[in-house]
């Protein structure tokens, strides 16, 4: 696939139409299939990749814009990592996904990933960290385990007073959103994809298949196969179906001015870290390209419609993490607000990805419910939505409809 230039990465910064203006229609590809594929966020340009590289022809739709501004792929940072507790297939997919972010970040005209590493720490033993201990040294990755005064001597920024130990995974790292997303877009496009931006309507009918989407404007979009990764819109299009399976959650993210002078916050010495804090979990990042310290609790906020949610953020939210900073970065206590940002989690029930046929459609799959964590996993979610569209075979338990319950119970971490 082509490298995309950096004009071209900016140009789609600004607008993907300087860009999808000069794409040709859709012309079919090697196996002369069509697949439609409504969201331009991590899962959904990740799954036209999928298909793109195996000869499907690809159109990629999206109501806003790739990675915009209340898209859950939008923003600046995410995290990558491996620890998972017991759940290996996130693990691995993780794993996976790493080697495909990483030459991502090599073709782009600007760093994609940040390896600075990624610290989660430990106040008490807990289940999950053993699990966690034990997969990775199984799947020998070089995860190392730190105590408390081993952290205070590596990474002095962090008060490590009740700390009793952390499993520091050097390979992973922050993985920058918005600029993936626009530059894989960009690829796609130079590769044979068409992009549109157009609003997609509820799809309906009896068939055993779908035939076209309509589009707000009146167009009509056909294809053999309809893949849905449109993040929070997903219980919009399916309200019947998803509308008490999803759930859509205000999420606070905070940037923080780090001292003049100082860069024992840069990624150069400082990793993306989590606080597990008992299943109460903070997390954030160095001043990644200089952005400011980053942090926000990883717990579901109040539900928010991604269209019209207030998206300002809160005193409450702002004195929560003030206050855990204090606690735990002394040296950031009383630190100016550079930004703040409110986004959205789509969670299943417990935490799982949804990846799955449509139960009427045989040819539409829904992929989704990122739940906070999906982001750093959408390459191997691409080939999942890929393999159940060209081999029939049934999904991942984990991943299948019918397992997502309409109360809430967190159980991936």
């Amino acid at each position: 696939m082509a490298k995309v230039s950096r004009r071209e990465a900016i140009a789609l910064s600004l607008g993907v139409a300087a860009i999808a203006a000069q794409s040709a229609p859709v012309i079919a590809a090697g196996n002369g299939r069509r697949v439609a594929i409504v969201g331009a966020g991590a899962f959904g340009t990740w799954s036209a990749k999928a298909f793109l590289d195996t000869g499907w022809s690809v159109e990629i739709i999206d109501a806003h814009g790739p990675a915009h501004a209340r898209a859950s792929s939008g923003g600046e940072t995410r995290m990558t990592r491996g620890v998972y507790g017991d759940a290996e297939i996130y693990t691995r997919m993780a794993l996976a996904s790493l080697d495909d972010w990483s030459a991502l970040s090599r073709r782009s005209g600007l760093p994609i990933f940040h390896r600075c590493g990624v610290l989660m720490f430990f106040t008490e033993p807990h289940d999950y960290a053993e699990a966690s201990i034990a997969l990775h040294h199984r799947l020998g990755l070089p995860t190392e385990r730190f105590d408390g005064a081993q952290i205070a001597r590596r990474f002095p920024q962090f008060s490590t007073d009740d700390i009793a130990f952390g499993l520091f995974e050097p390979q992973f790292g922050a993985l920058l959103a918005r600029r993936s997303i626009q530059t894989l877009l960009a690829e796609l496009v130079a590769g044979g994809a068409r992009y549109r931006q157009a609003e997609v309507l509820p799809p309906g009918g009896d068939a055993a298949a779908l035939a076209a989407l309509t589009t707000a404007d009146g167009r009509r979009i056909e294809a053999d196969l309809f893949v849905f990764a449109c993040g929070p819109w997903l219980p919009l299009l399916f309200p019947t179906l998803l509308g008490e399976r999803m759930f859509v959650t205000r999420q606070e993210v905070f940037f923080f001015r780090t001292p003049p002078g100082d860069d024992s916050f840069s990624p150069a010495h400082l990793p993306g870290w989590a606080d597990f804090n008992r299943g109460d979990i903070y997390y954030g990042f160095p001043s990644i390209e200089a952005r400011g310290f980053k942090i926000a609790a990883d717990r579901h906020g109040a539900p928010i419609d991604p269209d019209s949610g207030d998206r300002t953020s809160s005193a409450e939210g702002i004195a929560d993490v003030r206050a855990y900073m204090e606690r735990r970065f002394p040296a950031l206590a009383g630190a100016p607000l550079s930004e703040a940002r409110v986004c959205q989690y789509e969670n299943s029930a417990n935490g799982d990805l949804l990846i799955d046929r449509h139960p009427q459609w045989r040819n539409a799959v829904l992929a989704g419910m990122g739940s906070g964590h999906g982001f750093k996993h959408a390459p191997a979610v691409g080939r999942h939505v890929l393999a159940l569209a060209e081999t029939g075979a049934p999904p991942d338990p984990r991943f299948a409809l019918a397992a997502k319950s309409t109360v809430q119970d967190r159980a991936v971490h």
